[in-house]
């Protein structure tokens, strides 16, 4: 679904679902590259570890949600892992994400909806189900077309495209 291939450039932000950005970077290879961001001690550990189970080479780096360590136009695909609960840091990295993807590169928001979703939160709904709250705020990061690739099993995927 997420169309990464061998020798692209990831970059996974949150530690919801580590095992998500294991199967992500085992896709890329050696020849590409896995980096992931995580907000504690705790989670690059789990990130690292997701990175050794699946057999590849991963950077893992610890910050606060913002402004990603990386340059401008620096990978294929973004995934920012939604599922983690942390509303506010979670909008801070998609702040950042059309930064660093190149162009022709895409950003994924992995989102829980068992709960209504995670990011409803940020439109202030009231906590009310929106099923496109992830992906109006993709748009509104000019990340453009953006559409919604999987919803299905509790899990909602959203896609938008840097042109």
């Amino acid at each position: 679904m997420t169309g990464i291939r061998l020798g692209e450039r990831l970059l996974y932000a949150g530690s919801g679902t580590p095992a998500l950005f294991g199967a992500l970077a085992a896709k890329v290879g050696l020849t590409g590259r896995a980096a992931a961001v995580g907000y504690d001690k705790a989670e690059v550990e789990t990130l690292n570890a997701a990175g050794t189970n699946a057999g590849v080479l991963v950077e893992v780096t610890r910050m606060s949600p913002g402004a990603f360590p990386f340059e401008a136009e620096s990978f294929d695909l973004v995934v920012v892992d939604a599922t983690s609960g942390r509303i506010d840091e979670i909008d801070k990295w998609l702040g950042d994400a059309g930064r660093v993807l190149r162009l022709g590169g895409r950003l994924i928001v992995a989102e829980r909806t068992v709960r209504g979703g995670l990011l409803g939160g940020l439109l202030k709904s009231g906590g009310s189900r929106k099923a496109d709250a992830a992906l109006r705020i993709v748009e509104a990061r000019g990340l453009r077309p953006a559409r919604i690739i999987a919803d299905r099993d509790g899990w909602r995927f959203t896609e938008g495209l840097k042109r």
